[in-house]
């Protein structure tokens, strides 16, 4: 330890820099982290706040929830079998507020469960992001395909689809507006997967990546935040082979002196450890204050527990990478080390 801090303090600049690098690649990790996050719940925290459970779709719909239509005598055989289960249907559509502007919303419509919000007819109920909009509790809104009035009868928090503002409505209003009796899927909490004839059983998360929005922009974000992560494990495995290539004949003195090959790793290792642990809580300090002061219509979300399955990975990483540095070193002999030092 004595000897790493040494080191450190000798060569500052060095170190700095390095720590500054890592900084910068781990605040931009959680940052991109945090958009990926508020992006997927932007997308579908309506599905994502569901317990873990099956969702069951019509089979010939191969996989487009739009496209699914589930029988009313099925929908009533699979609720028979499994009590908690409920039915229910989404579609993209718009409502037109009190000064006839559009707002784009989700409309969902189920069957009577705690999981879902159940309105009467003529009534709505909004995700809380229509507040921004002027929208208010007891406004009248109106759809083209509906014949009456929506009343807003509340708000509810962090229920969107496809980055739209949920809108439950009755199920009569939903049959009126989209002509249709069936519902489009069914869930059912906390079991495993069941054979019904003409459905198909997604988990939860098989689920989200049928949403094509969705499974693109969580793959793209993804690669780029490990893309992040392997070149920070790349910046430590050079940075201390060049360190170690500058001080091969002073690892050839001290291996001389009888200091052993551990020991020069445990150095490397704990030079890694310091210098990352105090980027990291640089970097995590100011992301997590990014997300308490990030602008409210930013879809960002940054967890605690995200932030430090991230920062294990980096250890991770760096001491992967300062240990392939530091293969070198197992091979340096004393004399030789020496004379190449001097020359």
């Amino acid at each position: 330890m004595n000897l790493a801090w040494k080191e450190i303090k000798k060569n500052k600049v060095r170190f700095l820099i390095l720590g500054s690098i890592i900084f910068l690649v781990s605040f931009l990790t959680f940052i991109i982290s945090g958009l990926a996050n508020g992006l997927s719940q932007d997308n579908a925290a309506l599905i994502k706040d569901l317990p873990k459970g099956q969702i069951y779709m019509a089979e010939d719909a191969e996989g487009a929830f739009n496209l699914s239509r589930i029988d009313s005598d099925l929908q009533q055989e699979v609720m028979g079998k499994e009590k908690e289960a409920v039915a229910f249907s989404i579609q993209m559509g718009f409502l037109n507020d009190q000064d006839d502007k559009q707002q784009s919303v989700a409309f969902v419509t189920s069957t009577e469960s705690r999981l879902f919000q159940n309105v009467h007819q003529g009534e709505v109920l909004l995700d809380s992001s229509l507040q921004d909009k002027g929208i208010k509790v007891g406004d009248t809104l109106k759809n083209n395909q509906y014949n009456g009035k929506f009343i807003v009868k509340g708000f509810v928090e962090q229920k969107k689809y496809s980055h739209a503002p949920v809108a439950y409505i009755s199920e009569e209003a939903y049959h009126e507006m989209y002509r249709v009796n069936d519902k489009q899927l069914i869930y059912v909490p906390n079991s495993e997967p069941k054979e019904f004839k003409g459905l198909q059983a997604y988990n939860n998360k098989e689920f989200l990546n049928t949403i094509p929005s969705y499974s693109a922009e969580q793959l793209s974000l993804n690669m780029i935040i490990w893309f992040l992560v392997v070149i920070s494990g790349m910046l430590f495995a050079i940075f201390f082979y060049m360190m170690n290539v500058q001080k091969i004949g002073l690892y050839g003195i001290l291996k001389a002196i009888g200091l052993k090959t551990s020991k020069l790793f445990k150095m490397i290792w704990t030079q890694m450890a310091i210098i990352t642990m105090i980027s990291l809580v640089i970097s995590i300090s100011l992301s997590q204050l990014f997300n308490v002061v990030a602008p409210k219509g930013m879809p960002f979300t940054l967890a605690v527990g995200t932030t430090t399955q991230l920062s294990i990975v980096f250890l991770i990483i760096g001491f992967i990478g300062a240990t392939l540095s530091g293969l070198q070193i197992k091979k340096i002999e004393p004399l030789q080390a020496i004379q190449q030092g001097e020359a």
